[in-house]
């Protein structure tokens, strides 16, 4: 028992020591701001101008925002992917205090029990992590509100500076914070949000690996740009969330309700969209809205290209006056002199320079919740327009006597195709994806579509721009803004009314499909493209391999300003002689092509069908004529006028590849144009199709073509010679032949590839190599040395079909008009 009493005098002994005067009181919120700048808003903001801290005043905790970070200042850099305006993921968070401790956390809105009576929705909660983003210590209090100091929060790299440069192979980049510090001139707070901008110097000590870095930064040691955090408050009560439908071309917000019925959809998906209310909810013509949605374009861009941009976005009150809207429903004005465009309060076109051209995009701040934008935000890369003028000089030589011609038609359509831009962009940013089905329709069918210039030959033969780009909304866009944003009478039944507008027979003629279906490798789609024009993909290319042809007759010195040195034609020249890369991708997926819809049960939508046999016949024709001499050989005229590049005019991503040194490579520009078919053509989701579309009865009855017909038409037009053995043409084929015996090899190993398919091509190449050798050598001792390296090349790859390398790609410069395949 003593013992027992001596434990516990032991237990209270400490204890003894302490008073209510030894724990630390904070001060009041007043008494430690004193002498501070105050900026009051949403979130209250403290500065503390002498240490240079920022505190937050939280008004209320346990009160759920929106949190959103963005790149104000970016590096000008389309391969580093930070760019001035971007804008990072939308979040739902709250702060949470325990104790003297504030918690910066983000609730999981993923994963929810709608509806649910508190035990259920508790379970659903329990069973997934939320994430705390930072915590903070308490510096005072007042009535509930707490201070604390956000300072290290704010000069966090809360936009992911670090992990892109790494991704991006720049080397081991940190934030020093020694050279960071608060923008307090962009820092603001308003009624409904409060954003807070840092200056963010990101440094390492060894810059060999900073290639991208160091052609934007003054030092790529360090590199400074702007992050931003911005806490926005929830929208108002009101909003109605909008089913998705794969059909109606919208993005989703998606999450989880674990408390839907067994039977019933487990993955909810919203459209996103701007909210629009009616001021007269009976209305259901010419109806004004609450409040419009009002776009802003960025002051930064010069004329005429302002006006542009104006002109094009605005095109998009059409769609919504087709809607049942009043006519300025969708303004688009000037963003005033005084506006942030950072601000989340204002929907922003914004103008943004890079090294190098890159991709426009259009993205937005959403409520995570239910799907409604709160900020649309659209990208538009400066360089685009320059490219595009660069294509009408290819096509037009237009500098007669050295002189711009008047009315200047290369800027007219350069105006033309930012119209659309920024229309498409916009588009985005309305809760639009990509119809890349819509060019199949007509031209102007959907500004969400990629557009490729519609060039004509007029009269005279000559080319023609003047409607290189269609003007205003089209019909596909009349119908997505239609199904997104036309509200219906109260009495009307919803869903039933939106699905009577998808399957209206006259919109049902409008084909959509997105973008997986439209990439060149992996997609059967025969109607989904990047880039292309018409309803007949086979038609077009064979059309605009005509106008090419006219073209490149004409193309000269003319095609650039007097004073410019002779070899920038060499990079004029690269989009007209790659000007049927895009229509033959879309020509080539014809070939294994499968023709289908996003179906529904019961919509009545037709079911896949293969391309019928004539049409895939007809596809691998035309394509064929890009692997022929006269398509890859350019004249000797044009060749005797194209010197080296001088000094100062280094060789870029925009050239042609070369193999001669300074001097342009007529060769290894013909294997670049080859390789951009043959890649395509011997895809090997493609081979594998071709195999299974083989062995099936087509709707016409026929068989759809063989992989093994495919690949000996392509052999046979690559072993063509039209010339003698000692010519530029001779040698264009025989380096194309080459390119199309590695594609083959490629696909004879390719993983990817079906079983069967990879037989096949190992069976075509066996075959090859049986007529090689037992035939005669060719008589001309170019074609013979060829046909040696080509028969050791096969032996070569037999010895170790596993331990085959494909030879080193050619290297072909970006895609007209703006890259390859990525875009936000």
């Amino acid at each position: 028992m003593r013992n027992l009493v001596l434990f516990a005098s032991l237990m209270v002994f400490p204890l003894s020591f302490v008073h209510a005067a030894d724990i630390p009181i904070p001060a009041s919120i007043v008494e430690k701001t004193k002498g501070m700048k105050h900026l009051d808003g949403f979130v209250p903001l403290d500065w503390d101008a002498q240490s240079g801290k920022l505190y937050i005043e939280v008004p209320k905790l346990n009160s759920d925002m929106i949190y959103v970070d963005s790149l104000p200042y970016g590096t000008g850099s389309n391969d580093l992917s930070l760019d001035r305006g971007q804008i990072g993921d939308s979040r739902i968070v709250r702060f949470e205090r325990s104790g003297p401790k504030v918690l910066l956390v983000q609730p999981n809105v993923a994963f929810r029990g709608v509806g649910a009576d508190p035990s259920e929705a508790l379970a659903v909660k329990q069973s997934f992590p939320e994430s705390v983003l930072w915590g903070f210590k308490v510096e005072a209090e007042t009535n509930g509100a707490v201070l604390i100091d956000a300072t290290d929060f704010f000069l966090s790299d809360v936009h992911g500076v670090v992990n892109r440069l790494a991704e991006t192979k720049q080397g081991a980049y940190h934030l020093d914070a020694s050279r960071s510090v608060i923008a307090m001139d962009d820092t603001r707070a308003f009624p409904k949000n409060t954003e807070v901008e840092a200056k963010l110097t990101f440094a390492i000590d060894s810059t060999t690996d900073a290639k991208f870095v160091k052609d934007v930064t003054p030092d790529a040691h360090a590199m400074t740009v702007h992050e931003r955090v911005s806490f926005v408050a929830l929208p108002e009560e009101g909003y109605v969330p909008r089913r998705f439908d794969p059909r109606a071309g919208y993005f989703s917000s998606d999450y989880r309700d674990y408390t839907a019925p067994l039977g019933e959809v487990l993955d909810q998906k919203l459209l996103v969209r701007h909210r629009l209310l009616k001021r007269n909810p009976s209305c259901q013509k010419a109806c004004e809205a609450v409040t419009p949605i009002q776009y802003y374009v960025d002051r930064g861009a010069p004329e005429p290209i302002r006006t542009a941009l104006l002109e094009g976005a605005r095109w998009w009150d059409e769609a919504f006056q087709a809607a049942g809207w009043a006519k300025g429903t969708f303004l688009v004005d000037l963003l005033p002199a005084d506006a942030d465009p950072m601000d989340v309060r204002y929907n922003i076109i914004q103008w943004v320079h890079r090294y190098t051209r890159g991709w426009s995009y259009g993205s937005a701040v959403i409520d995570p919740r239910t799907g409604e934008i709160i900020k649309g935000n659209v990208t538009l890369g400066s360089l685009r327009g320059r490219q595009d003028y660069l294509i009408a000089e290819a096509l037009l030589s237009p500098y007669k006597n050295g002189k711009v011609p008047a009315n200047d038609p290369m800027l007219s359509m350069v105006l033309a195709r930012l119209r659309q831009l920024s229309a498409h962009e916009t588009g985005h940013t309305l809760g639009l994806v990509h119809n890349f089905a819509a060019s199949s329709s007509g031209q102007g069918t959907s500004v969400m579509d990629y557009p490729h210039p519609n060039i004509q030959l007029d009269k005279e033969g000559n080319v023609d721009l003047s409607h290189a780009y269609a003007t205003g909304i089209g019909a596909w866009d009349r119908l997505v803004i239609d199904y997104g944003y036309r509200q219906f009478a109260p009495h009307i039944d919803e869903q039933s009314a939106l699905s009577r507008i998808l399957e209206d027979p006259q919109n049902r003629k409008l084909s959509f499909l997105s973008d997986d279906d439209a990439r060149p490798f992996g997609s059967a789609s025969p109607v989904a493209h990047l880039w292309d024009n018409g309803p007949d993909a086979t038609a077009e290319l064979n059309r605009i391999l005509d106008v090419r042809k006219v073209a490149l007759a004409h193309f000269g010195e003319d095609a650039i300003r007097k004073g410019t040195p002779m070899a920038q034609l060499e990079q004029t020249l690269v989009p007209l002689f790659l000007l049927h890369r895009y229509q033959t991708e879309a020509t080539i997926k014809l070939i294994g092509g499968l023709r289908y819809e996003y179906n529904l049960r019961g919509d009545g939508q037709p079911a896949p069908a293969i391309v019928p046999l004539k049409e895939q016949d007809a596809a691998l024709t035309a394509v064929l004529k890009t692997l022929e001499p006269d398509t890859l050989t350019l004249p000797e005229s044009l060749l005797t006028i194209l010197p080296p590049v001088p000094p100062g005019y280094p060789r870029t991503q925009e050239s042609f590849p070369s193999e001669t040194g300074l001097a342009f490579d007529p060769i290894a520009a013909a294997e670049a144009a080859a390789d951009l078919t043959l890649n395509v053509l011997f895809d090997p989701a493609r081979a594998s199709r071709l195999l299974q579309y083989h062995m099936r009865d087509t709707a016409d009855g026929s068989k759809g073509p063989s992989l093994r017909v495919m690949m000996e038409k392509v052999s046979k037009t690559t072993a063509e010679r039209t010339e003698g053995g000692h010519t530029v043409s001779s040698e264009v084929m025989r380096a194309v032949e080459f390119r199309g015996l590695e594609a083959m090899l490629s696909l004879a190993v390719n993983a990817d590839a079906a079983s069967q398919a990879r037989a096949i091509a190992r069976y075509h190449i066996e075959d090859l190599l049986k007529q090689w050798t037992t035939e005669p050598p060719p008589s001309d001792s170019a074609e013979a040395i060829h046909r040696l390296a080509m028969i050791e090349r096969i032996n070569e790859f037999n010895k170790s079909p596993d331990k085959f390398v494909r030879a080193k790609a050619i290297t072909t410069p970006p895609g007209m008009p703006i890259g390859d395949e990525e875009e936000m």
